[in-house]
């Protein structure tokens, strides 16, 4: 391949050609000697395009792929969310139909992700995509996906879930303390297990995740089941369920159908969440391009079967009435009051701490990666994955912020604005990266795309990230989620990254200029074998 010197800027991280003894099976004992300098290692922007290994190797099967995003995308929103769709849209018929269509709709940014992790198959995801197209400014797309990557890369939410549903299955009292007791205990344990044990994080975040599909497929049942038990009116709903019914009371409101299918769209968010690990992904683009594509459609059939068997069961009168409860009478109206309620905190808190097992653990992978390319302070302790062989810096740098969410907020309002400050700037991302992807054919046909989405995918996943985007600034019906005025976690989300520009432009423009030197970067290999970035000041001439 030809140099492009201009092209070569951002470096990112590369498998290292080396000229020195220095290697990935060298004596972690080692280590305390802080790095080994070689003196040819090719970290161009353009070997993107090759695959690099994790120096803790593949241990990334299929299976684990499919079963790390299956994990990732089913959270605890099935368990709440048809209810609230139903009640928009007013009909049995019209409620599924919102649902194949956010399914197509993720699919269409599915196909986004994987065209461009089989393109540039590395470890990183929405870091490796951005560098790789926007190379100019220089410093600019690192600098912002760093920021975005620890200021908002925590997992919160779902630890929070964990803790109310534990307490309500333990037939404890939900306090304030306890819930948080056990969030933290959640998030440290599995920060324990996924830096110390690496394997056997794998194995467990692969076991929760089998349990959770066994739990889906286990409530799909019931809804069948749920004809023949006497105790029920399922066989009443059924028949009000017969197709010539389906579609009677739809409301056609353009404003509720969009809201319903971004609901649902929302649904399926983490689809890409193997996109961040591919370095330990075994044999990873055609892993990629089978397993991604299987994940979906079995969240998506999955989803069909759950809310059709609400449907069955609960009587619709009640789901208009639910709110976020249906799964709640779901249970109630199968196994009685007091069972039920224990079946679904049992339920909701495995999906959430399976959730918050593959959460962590891909998050962790992008921190590692912004320290690699040396955006990180303490860059070369963070990037390595010393003493366990695992990215332990990297679950730090995850684990401290998730804390401060759980532990700091005082009110309930503040945590809902966080959670809601955390997905706003990632619009941004999205739409970037699907605009970059368009440019990229058009500038690089030549390189080599395994897997190719279909265009109009593309513009609508733009079209999506444009309404997420200018969504926050419609007055809500409601009110919002929170006392204070609606859009102030948009506004807060957008100025993070204002500041992350600002803060780029002081860092890497401005201060140079004053003092007269420039940054330049300049790669070097840790002592288990990974491959780093040092940023450098040179003094002009």
């Amino acid at each position: 391949m030809p140099e492009v010197p201009n092209e070569r800027q951002p470096l990112l991280h590369r498998e290292p050609v080396f000229t020195t003894a220095a290697g990935p099976n060298q004596s972690a004992n080692n280590l305390q000697n802080g790095h080994v300098s070689t003196a040819s290692i090719d970290r161009s922007v353009e070997l993107d395009t090759l695959p690099e290994t994790a120096t803790f190797g593949r241990n990334l099967t299929w299976t684990s792929a499919y079963m790390l995003t299956v994990s990732r995308i089913v959270g605890s929103g099935i368990f709440a969310t048809p209810g609230s769709i139903y009640k928009s849209v007013g009909s049995v018929g019209l409620a599924l139909t919102v649902w194949i269509v956010g399914a197509a709709i993720a699919a269409c940014g599915l196909a986004v992700s994987m065209e461009l992790g089989c393109m540039l198959p590395r470890s990183g995801g929405t870091k490796v995509y951005l560098e790789f197209m926007y190379r100019r400014p220089r410093f600019l797309s690192s600098t912002l996906v760093a920021i975005q990557a620890v200021v908002l890369g925590f997992t919160a939410s779902n630890c929070i879930v964990f803790g109310d549903y534990m307490l309500v299955a333990l037939g404890m009292e939900v306090t304030a303390f306890a819930q948080r007791t056990l969030a933290v205990g959640l998030l440290t344990a599995i920060t324990i297990v996924h830096g110390c044990f690496l394997k056997t994080g794998i194995w467990i975040q692969n076991a929760l995740a089998w349990v959770k599909i066994g739990l889906m497929a286990f409530m799909a049942i019931l809804g069948v089941v749920a004809l023949f038990l006497p105790h029920t009116s399922s066989r009443e709903n059924a028949e009000v369920l017969s197709m010539a019914r389906w579609f009677r009371g739809s409301n056609w409101n353009i404003f509720a159908l969009s809201t319903a299918i971004l609901k649902v769209s929302y649904s399926f968010a983490g689809y890409d969440n193997v996109n961040n690990v591919l370095n330990e992904v075994k044999d990873p683009i055609r892993t990629l391009k089978t397993m991604a594509p299987t994940a979906m459609l079995t969240v998506a059939i999955f989803y069909l079967m759950l809310n059709i068997a609400y449907f069955i069961v609960v009587p619709l009168e009640e789901i208009t009435n639910s709110g976020e409860l249906i799964a709640a009478l779901f249970f109630e109206k199968i196994f009685g009051a007091s069972l039920g309620s224990t079946i679904l905190s049992v339920l909701v808190a495995v999906s959430a701490a399976g959730n918050v097992m593959v959460v962590t653990f891909t998050l962790a992978r992008v921190n590692q990666e912004v320290a690699r390319q040396g955006f990180l302070p303490f860059a070369k302790y963070l990037s390595s994955s010393y003493p366990y062989n695992a990215p332990l810096g990297g679950l730090v740098v995850h684990y401290i912020p998730s804390l401060l969410v759980i532990v700091l907020p005082p009110q309930q309002d503040v945590y809902a604005f966080i959670l809601d400050v955390e997905g706003y700037p990632a619009q941004f991302f999205a739409m970037a990266i699907c605009i970059g992807t368009l440019w990229l054919r058009k500038s690089k046909p030549d390189l080599k795309r395994p897997f190719k989405a279909w265009r109009p995918a593309i513009w609508l996943r733009i079209a999506l990230s444009s309404c997420l985007i200018v969504a926050p600034f419609i007055p809500p019906t409601s009110g919002g989620d929170v006392g204070f005025w609606y859009a102030t976690y948009a506004v807060v989300g957008g100025g993070l990254l204002v500041c992350g520009v600002i803060y780029w432009y002081l860092w890497t423009v401005l201060i140079p200029h004053l003092r007269g030197y420039r940054l330049e970067e300049e790669a070097d290999t840790l002592q288990d074998g990974t491959s780093v970035t040092r940023l450098i000041k040179i003094k002009n001439q």
